[in-house]
């Protein structure tokens, strides 16, 4: 189970046919076991079970509409709460497969951190990132290896001040809830949840407990993205007027590959919706670019879906017959483009395919009145500085970078450093007792688009509402990503 998607970047159910079908409708689709999926109403896709096909109704329009105005407030805000200071911050790892397996080495890798506890029941994968805790000279940690909910017993430990989710997308959701209601903050990978009504419940969890609740978006801290950041907060692009951001990567290879995921679990969410599954990686670069929940918000969106036929095709390709996939459905959309709207009138299109060959971008794309910027590769035109009509070298401006990468040149880890820059400034953040540079505001906006552009698609791409997480407090200017570097 506790194997997180873990996908690499570059330098960085039982159905009754195997064809792929293109019906909008997955709740007649038999799909396997989703075990924290509860209220699936919430979503759309009904109640899902070992093998049967779920007869609940999908979520109407109005129902959709209904889960994006705001319920009262449970507790106050967590906008502007810093952590509290400490001179050590304790850590407890649960998921230890490619995500969690290699990301305990950059928590070990800061000398003001102990990792404490260690949570997977397939016990080589925790026996393994034991080991390297004793390796780097800590006390051996505890171990949780009995079951799937044994990560509850880690979060009743009263020695963890941070909880780190890297399972599969179906426990994220429940996993964010029981650390917040043990008293621990926690950061999750993507998404962090999958329904809306579980977004509203963790953004209430985290005031009511005060406990910071926060998508770890490593795309976030990538070098190029922290430049246009502080580029656009400079007014080099003028005033904005559009972005765009994407999860575009061949995965088919990884997705039919059993030893890579703990089982089949990433290719079978494209078994129950058509949505974005993955908006995470572009969606929060340039919802930072654009303060969005500082300043600005985002108010709808519409999205639109491509037959699904890339993963049948795959199979047909590199399977054997027997194989456990020849009796899967696939309704996830090859390829999905939304469009979403901001309150000040901006529109970010966000992208999603990871089915179909390609070269592999997040496009991370930021324009505005004084010219553009677009990655893979990067480039920039920008005015007064060009006037030929020409894309530049976006390396002219490396006087622009953030503090976090002219301190740390070259960074350890994957990703091309972003993932070190992530936990570094993270454990900064909770030892310093700084404010965290996003919160449970953020991490619920930028995963928002899972369950919405599955609905938008059903309803032949009608804009779905956006819920304001903030409860209105987005109309206030904050810092976020773009932070002064601490003087402590």
């Amino acid at each position: 189970m506790h194997d997180e998607n873990a996908t690499p970047l570059p330098d960085e159910s039982a159905a009754t046919t195997p064809e792929t079908s293109t019906s909008s409708d997955p709740s007649r689709r038999s799909v396997l076991r989703t075990a924290s999926i509860a209220g699936a109403a919430g979503l759309g896709i009904g109640a899902l079970g070992s093998g049967t096909a779920s007869a609940a109704p999908e979520q109407s329009a109005a129902t959709a509409a209904q889960a994006a105005q705001a319920p009262a407030r449970q507790g106050e805000t967590m906008i502007g709460v810093p952590f509290e200071k400490r001179s050590t911050v304790r850590v407890g790892i649960v998921g230890l497969g490619n995500r969690g397996g290699s990301m305990i080495d950059l928590f070990l890798a800061q000398p003001q951190v102990k990792v404490v506890a260690l949570c997977d029941p397939v016990k080589d994968k925790t026996a393994a990132a034991a080991k390297k805790v004793t390796d780097a000279g800590q006390p051996a940690p505890a171990t949780y290896t009995k079951g799937e909910h044994d990560f509850e017993n880690l979060c009743k430990r009263t020695d963890i001040d941070f909880v780190y989710v890297a399972t599969p997308w179906d426990w994220h959701f429940e996993m964010a809830k029981t650390a917040m209601l043990n008293g621990k903050h926690v950061g999750v990978e993507c998404p962090i949840a999958l329904q809306l009504d579980q977004l509203w419940e963790l953004v209430d969890l985290s005031e009511r407990t005060r406990r910071h609740c926060m998508q770890l978006e490593n795309c976030c801290y990538g070098k190029n993205e922290m430049r246009v950041l502080r580029m656009a907060h400079a007014g080099l692009f003028g005033d904005l007027l559009h972005g765009a951001g994407a999860y575009n990567h061949d995965l088919r290879g990884l997705m039919f590959d059993p030893d890579y995921y703990e089982g089949p679990w990433r290719r079978l969410w494209h078994t129950r919706l058509r949505g974005d599954l993955y908006p995470n990686h572009g969606f929060g670069p340039v919802s930072n670019y654009m303060d969005i929940n500082r300043g600005d918000r985002v108010t709808h969106i519409s999205s639109y879906g491509t037959p699904a036929l890339g993963l049948a095709a795959y199979r047909k390709a590199n399977m054997p017959p027997g194989d456990p996939s020849w009796k899967e459905t696939y309704i996830e959309s090859d390829r999905t483009i939304s469009l979403v709207q901001t309150a000040k009138g901006r529109v970010i299109r966000l992208e999603h395919d990871v089915s179909t060959p390609h070269p592999y971008s997040r496009i991370n794309n930021l324009g505005g009145t004084k010219g553009v910027f677009e990655d893979y590769p990067a480039r920039i035109y920008l005015e007064p500085d060009h006037s030929d009509d020409a894309w530049h070298d976006f390396g002219g401006y490396a006087d622009w970078d953030h503090w976090l990468w002219k301190e740390h040149a070259n960074p350890p880890g994957g990703h091309g450093g972003m993932d070190y820059m992530l936990v570094f400034r993270l454990m900064q953040c909770m030892q310093l007792g700084l404010v965290p540079d996003f919160d449970v505001y953020d991490a619920v906006t930028w995963t928002a688009p899972v369950p919405l552009s599955h609905l938008s698609i059903k309803a032949n791409g009608a804009p779905q509402p956006i819920p304001d997480f903030t409860r209105g407090l987005w109309k206030k200017t904050r810092p976020g990503m773009d932070s002064e570097k601490p003087k402590a």
